[in-house]
C-alpha cells in the first residue's frame, strides 16, 4: 500500500530527471535517480529530503515555464498551453510532497512515532 502511496513522488522524480537529461544535465538528471535509494530506508529524515528535493523540483518546473514562456512570446509563438502543461507539472511535483503527511508513511519512517502520536 505504501508503494501506491508515494507513487506521486516516484512519477515526480522521473518526470525530473527526464527533464534534466533532455536539457542535457546528465550530473543533474542522476539526483532525482538517487533519491530512490533512502526512500527504502526507514529513517525519519527521509521524508524530509524527498519532501525539500520535490519543493526544489517544483520551482525548477516554475522556472522553466517563465523561461519557455518569455522565449515564446519574445517570438510570437503560442504559450499558454505551455505554461499551463508546466504549471501543472509543478503543482503536481509540489503535491507530492504532501503524500508524506499519510499515517501510513509516517509510520513507515519513523516520524509517526517521534511525534508521540501513536
Amino acid at each position: 500500500m505504501n508503494f501506491l502511496r508515494l507513487l506521486p513522488v516516484f512519477i515526480s522524480l522521473l518526470l525530473l530527471a527526464a527533464h534534466f537529461f533532455r536539457a542535457g544535465q546528465t550530473v543533474l538528471a542522476v539526483i532525482p535517480l538517487l533519491l530512490f535509494v533512502p526512500l527504502l530506508l526507514r529513517e525519519k529524515w527521509v521524508p524530509r529530503l524527498i519532501q525539500l528535493a520535490l519543493v526544489l523540483g517544483a520551482v525548477e518546473w516554475l522556472r522553466t515555464l517563465v523561461s519557455v514562456a518569455q522565449m515564446r512570446m519574445e517570438h510570437d509563438m503560442p504559450w499558454v498551453r505551455m505554461a499551463v502543461i508546466l504549471g501543472s507539472v509543478a503543482l503536481f511535483t509540489a503535491l507530492s510532497s504532501l503524500v508524506f503527511r499519510s499515517k501510513g508513511l509516517h509510520k513507515r519512517y519513523s516520524a509517526w512515532e517521534a511525534s508521540g502520536q501513536q
